[in-house]
């Protein structure tokens, strides 16, 4: 699908992470991806994130899946919502829900969320730490923005559900199919579905926090240094009191702590490691036996198309010597010249028609076959 009419330098300069923005169907033919009983079955499935969303009194209540097909029979008309996610992982359609906002980073591309709800249904009034685009699929959902929120803002007492306490909306919308609401991070909001056969698809972006990123690289680091490496004073003089810890110590324990931490090649190299872990890792393209290099050699002389698994990540870093570091699935493949080419290729969308020439290269067949052993490519012979 494609988005016509729409400013994307005027979003990211005047919307992004600073105000909502409602954008009233701009999709030249707007078509609902996936139908209620399709998303229904996925819920269903083990191997699948999903939440069911009821509604008794004033009080909403949270099931985890996955759910048995019988409980959709028990709900009755009582308001509810089921919420799916990934759905881009198993739906293709769905999947290219996410082709018209890439001028956000892959590396920033969470999922795509998928809701069904009944009339009144909704998750109820909270904020997310993450930029999302909801797009309504089918039926009609009343959208009501608030302000930003922080750590401060009171919640509801819930044992699932982060609500907010006393949501003021200083925006209402109805959106109908094809409608857009962009939401930054922070900003309270509100969805209830108008009317039954209500679905809405949330293209998340993800966010590291600071405290992630620390942890993370710290560990990291943490785990590689020698237990040799400690804390020496061969300059130690008397102190006038030992029970202080002197400026001098100070000033060399932090040293050797910022030391540690300050090599930006390694934290890149780490961040994309990290940050290309596939968040669901169900979806399983491993052949049951490795791939011969003879057949990669001879599908890619053919040109026979590459796909990318939906489950996996794919990104790159331009290193200054022109080494392109690949990362994908937790993995990291350094590539020069006709495999640093293939590589930004590989990562430009989800899927390209090899070059044939790339056949008679050793180190592109092996990156190849490299990536199809681990399930992240395979070969779209169908094609």
């Amino acid at each position: 699908m494609q988005i016509h009419d729409f400013d994307v330098d005027l979003f990211l300069r005047d919307y992004w992470q600073k105000q909502p923005l409602l954008i009233r169907n701009p999709w030249k033919a707007w078509r609902n991806p996936v139908d209620p009983d399709e998303l229904a079955g996925l819920a269903c499935e083990e191997d699948v994130e999903s939440r069911l969303i009821t509604q008794e009194a004033d009080r909403l209540a949270m099931e985890s899946g996955p759910l048995p097909e019988e409980r959709f029979s028990e709900l009755g008309r009582a308001p509810m919502t089921l919420l799916v996610q990934a759905v881009n992982q198993h739906v293709p359609e769905v999947a290219g829900l996410i082709a018209p906002f890439r001028f956000v980073p892959d590396w920033r591309i969470d999922d795509v969320m998928v809701s069904f709800a009944t009339d009144g249904g909704g998750v109820g009034p909270h904020f997310d730490q993450y930029d999302v685009f909801l797009i309504q699929g089918l039926g009609r959902r009343r959208w009501r923005v608030g302000p930003q929120c922080d750590a401060a803002t009171p919640l509801l007492p819930h044992d699932d559900l982060r609500l907010i306490a006393d949501f003021e909306a200083t925006d209402d919308w109805i959106l109908e199919p094809g409608d857009i609401l962009y939401v930054p991070p922070r900003f309270a909001h509100d969805g209830v579905a108008v009317g039954d056969d209500c679905m809405t698809y949330s293209i998340g972006f993800r966010a590291p926090s600071r405290a992630e990123l620390v942890e993370g690289w710290c560990e990291h680091q943490a785990d590689g240094m020698a237990e040799e490496d400690r804390y020496a004073d061969p300059d130690l003089v008397v102190q006038d009191n030992p029970g202080e810890i002197t400026a001098s110590a100070l000033d060399r324990l932090h040293a050797m702590v910022m030391e540690g931490l300050s090599d930006r090649d390694a934290f890149a190299r780490w961040f994309g490691l990290h940050n290309s872990l596939p968040k669901y890792a169900e979806t399983d393209w491993r052949p049951e036996e490795a791939v011969d290099a003879q057949d990669v050699r001879a599908l890619l002389t053919q040109g026979v198309p590459l796909s990318r698994n939906p489950a996996s990540r794919f990104s790159f870093i331009r290193q200054g010597d022109g080494t392109v570091l690949l990362f994908v699935d937790g993995h990291c493949f350094d590539c020069v010249e006709k495999t640093a080419a293939l590589a930004e290729n590989l990562c430009a969308g989800p899927g390209m028609a090899p070059d044939p020439g790339l056949a008679a290269s050793a180190e592109v067949v092996k990156l190849v076959a490299a990536l199809i052993d681990q399930g992240s490519l395979a070969f779209d012979e169908e094609d």
